[in-house]
């Protein structure tokens, strides 16, 4: 490869004229004209090497400014390139976390052991991820994942808000969602010799999964919690410098933000400047806060010539020579022609050195002539991954592509055009890059300079990373978000006048006996050989994605009619049925349930259709399974149906929109004695939109069918008792509150765990609390419900059977209940009056409750009439509209 342009191959020396061989030859004997013209030339030569001297002693001074600067400016670039290669690591985990509905504790290991942080810093401690926790307080961040955990136990359970430089990063990354950096502060965590460890903390927030916000309300409204990065100060900072910096320089780092300076690193602390010595002041701003960096040289002394690279002493010499000698003609212009050698290699000395630099950068450098577009200069990078041969053919050759070649120069011809573009190696191996072309002056000369980054393994990253996010793991398919994003430009396409689709549902019958007979590995197996199955049947345009469990999709494009999409959905439902899963020795049959909705006229939404593909599906089970279900807007059962399923939405969100709200209505006392002691029910009630309260009977039914009532059931225990003392005017005084469990709840086998954490997490003495089971709930599961009575009476708590009387088996089943208080069913309250059996059983209830030592309370006491006959009856308690009204609890109305 050629040397830059703008290095002379030719010499530059000395050379005597004509007419000094003429002065010579014109000598007079006794030497007075050879004198005159000796004299002359010793002092135009002295006064000409002298200012050549002083040219020469310039250039090498700035040669070496020139060399302080760019070295210097290295440091810091690698400075700012660790830091932004930091918050790439940030930026890579987050997007993780926005790709993924959940991401799991192992997870987050293996990313972390995927990216192998600690090889590229070795000043890293840990990476934690801190899971915001909203409070009545206000937000709390508890550090809840780190790795590695070794060396960072300390870290787990942290709350961020115990740091305020921490909690400071962490609220400035929430509103910018850019990588912000920590005030220096005291790690928690230990350095080698055990004391605590000065470093900051890089932090990144992380949003519930779709698009990345970009206004600080939606970043606020979707923050799940926060990414944290802590670091050692000065490991980080030495690392990013290189030992042959660290060995002739003195680099030290303050951080200014605040505006006092604090030295964050200093290589020589020690070291005291040399008068006169150039320096670098440069500020780094990076992730909100300003560091000061600051180089000098460790050793500098002014570059002064020795004899043997000065041209002052040649020179002199050559003069005397030229002026004594004048017959040596031909002795002196030949070593003037050395002299001039030696002054031509200094000057090529300071091309080496600039080429010596570009020789060590990893990024591919190309200089190019404009016109002919031949390479006149590439470093070692460009020469070893694109080969000589590749090179020697210009420009054009090094791109894949003419055409990016072409719009290149023409952005360049502007400005700067950079692309990332695709490469040939010299093995003719494709691999991309990050390119920029700019023009370049050189020696009145046009160039272009070239600068190309390999970014092959970040490409491959980012594809694996979105395949990761729109695929499914396990069968491969397309994944639910993925799948509506489709369907979502199909319904588009059809408002648009495109033509009509279907999109089938498809559920697997029995799925779950396989897993729990021949456990998971063997359905997860059936699930692939399925897939390969219905991915057959399926046509070339067809999209075929899993939806989550064993619920597949498919995306039927241009079916025509009804009759088209139902033959489609037929035919894969009769090789599912068809279909024999072998499994150790084991043969299993299967079928499936398919939903099916046709995507065929404007004014229908993504929404819609999902909902409606999900009720036909319903359908098809209920209608015995195995077979394809269309829906239909005359079916009655289909708008219940989604009516339920569009309650069962609003109720998934309900909790972290705040529209679940408690109320009391307060247990009367029916004797005089027990007048002052306050007792309370609490229910559930919904704000809707508008902000109307509505009666659990709208909306309790699906959360039970769609299995919503574990949620609302610990929603409703946590929050009575984290603030029991505010569910009542009353306060502290309050006697005892009553909360419902429902009969889903009751499966749980951790809720009692739970009950039992939170008693004792909030302080309330368990005899305050009673837990309420109706009297269904408790025959039908009877062996787990006594577990639970068991346990909770156990550590104090009271528990009561709601709506006794209205099973077959009411009598028979109290024995064998440990109950505290059985409250009469409503219905025989309400006719007690006007019905004597009503009144027979409420005497019978109430008398048989006596005798087993339990309170008895009657509910839906609708008037004084029906109060004076409870009185008469001796029961002990009454609620109802006639004695209260049901209020918006305390804490809630505030």
């Amino acid at each position: 490869m050629g040397p830059l342009l703008g290095t002379s191959k030719e010499f530059d020396g000395f050379s005597t004229s004509q007419r000094s061989v003429a002065s010579v030859q014109d000598e007079r004997p006794w030497g007075v004209t050879v004198w005159a013209w000796s004299l002359a030339a010793l002092l135009v030569g002295i006064v000409l090497i002298t200012v050549v001297t002083v040219a020469q002693q310039r250039r090498l001074d700035a040669e070496q400014r020139q060399a302080f600067d760019a070295m210097a400016d290295r440091g810091y670039e690698a400075l700012r390139a660790q830091l932004d290669a930091c918050g790439m690591l940030a930026r890579t985990v987050q997007t993780l976390f926005l790709t993924s509905e959940q991401v799991t504790a192992q997870e987050f290991d293996d990313i972390y052991a995927n990216l192998n942080p600690r090889e590229r810093f070795p000043g890293l401690l840990a990476l934690a991820y801190a899971e915001r926790r909203p409070t009545p307080e206000g937000d709390r961040f508890i550090t809840t994942r780190v790795v590695p955990l070794a060396g960072n136990e300390r870290v787990l359970g942290l709350d961020v808000a115990r740091q305020a430089p921490n909690l400071q990063a962490l609220q400035r990354s929430t509103l910018t969602d850019q990588p912000t950096l920590s005030a220096p502060f005291t790690l928690v965590q230990a350095d080698a010799t055990g004391a605590p460890a000065e470093g900051m903390i890089l932090r990144l927030p992380v949003f519930s999964p779709g698009v990345r916000p970009d206004t600080p309300e939606v970043r606020q409204k979707r923050l799940l919690g926060s990414l944290a990065i802590s670091f050692r100060i000065r490991d980080v900072i030495g690392s990013a410098m290189r030992h042959e910096t660290r060995d002739v320089l003195r680099v030290a780092v303050s951080d200014v933000t605040d505006g006092y300076v604090r030295l964050l690193f200093d290589s020589n602390p020690g070291f005291n400047a040399v008068d006169g010595a150039p320096g670098f002041h440069r500020l780094l701003r990076y992730g909100g806060r300003v560091w000061q960096v600051r180089i000098q040289p460790l050793q500098h002394r002014s570059a002064d010539l020795n004899w043997q690279d000065s041209v002052f002493w040649p020179g002199l010499l050559a003069s005397v020579l030229l002026a004594l000698l004048v017959w040596s003609l031909a002795t002196t212009r030949r070593r003037a022609l050395e002299l001039g050698q030696r002054m031509s290699h200094q000057y090529r000395e300071s091309e080496e050195r600039f080429r010596a630099l570009n020789e060590l950068l990893p990024a591919l450098v190309l200089l190019v002539d404009r016109e002919g577009g031949q390479v006149s200069y590439a470093n070692q990078a460009a020469r070893t991954r694109l080969g000589r041969a590749r090179l020697e053919q210009g420009l054009a050759a090094v791109f894949e592509d003419p055409a990016v070649h072409e719009q290149l120069v023409q952005s360049a011809d502007e400005g700067v055009g950079s692309a990332e573009v695709e490469l040939r190696d010299a093995d003719g191996k494709r691999f991309w890059a990050s390119l920029s072309l700019s023009p370049a002056m050189l020696d009145e000369h046009e160039q272009w300079l070239l600068v190309a980054t390999d970014v092959s393994e970040q490409r491959q990253l980012t594809e694996m990373l979105i395949y990761q996010a729109s695929h499914d793991g396990l069968t491969e398919l397309f994944n639910r978000r993925e799948f509506e994003r489709r369907a979502e430009l199909v319904v588009q396409s059809v408002v648009a006048g495109g033509p009509a689709a279907a999109l089938f549902y498809i559920d697997l019958d029995q799925f779950k006996l396989i897993n729990d007979t021949s456990g998971h590995i063997a359905g997860d197996q059936l699930l692939i050989q399925l897939a390969t199955l219905m991915h057959e049947q399926l046509r070339g345009g067809d999209i075929l994605a899993r939806l989550g469990g064993d619920e597949f999709g498919v995306l039927a494009c241009d079916v025509g009619d009804r009759a088209g999409a139902r033959l489609l959905a037929e035919r894969v439902r009769e090789h599912i049925d068809g279909f024999m899963f072998v499994w150790e020795q084991n043969t299993y049959t299967i079928s499936a349930s398919i939903g099916a909705v046709m995507i065929d006229h404007p004014g229908v939404t993504l929404k819609d259709v999902m909902a409606q593909v999900d009720t036909a599906c319903y359908l098809a089970k209920e209608a015995g399974r195995n077979r394809v279900h269309f829906y239909s807007e005359q079916d009655d059962e289909t708008s219940r149906r989604r009516s339920e399923m569009e309650w069962a939405n609003r109720l998934r969100w309900a909790i972290d929109e705040g529209r679940l709200q408690l109320q009391y209505q307060e247990v009367r006392s029916l004797r005089p004695e027990q007048g002052g002691v306050h007792r309370v029910e609490l229910l559930l009630r919904f704000r809707d939109e508008e902000g109307r309260l509505v009666v659990p009977g709208a909306f309790m039914p699906a959360a039970e069918r769609y299995g919503l009532m574990p949620m609302i059931d610990r929603w409703v225990i946590e929050n009575a008792l984290a603030n029991f003392d505010r569910l009542h005017p009353s306060g502290k005084d309050l006697s005892l509150a009553t909360i419902n469990v429902s009969g889903a709840s009751l499966e749980d086998e951790s809720l009692t765990e739970l009950i039992l954490q939170l008693l004792h997490r909030y302080r309330v003495a368990p005899q305050r609390v009673c837990f309420e089971i109706t009297e269904t709930v408790a025959v039908r599961n009877l062996a787990q419900v006594s577990r639970f009575i068991d346990r909770l009476r156990q550590a104090g708590c009271r528990i009561a059977l709601d709506d006794f009387g209205a099973g077959m088996s009411s009598f028979g089943y109290l024995k064998n209940l440990p109950v505290d208080i059985i409250k009469i069913d409503g219905s025989f309250i309400r006719d007690l009056v006007n019905d004597p059996m009503s009144h027979a059983i409420v005497r019978a209830v109430t008398d048989i409750g006596h005798q087993r030592g339990l309170k008895v309370v009657a509910e839906w006491v609708s008037s004084q009439e029906i109060l004076d006959a409870l009185v008469a009856l001796d029961v002990d308690y009454a609620q109802g509209f006639a004695l209260h009204q049901p209020t918006a609890v305390p804490f809630q109305a505030a």
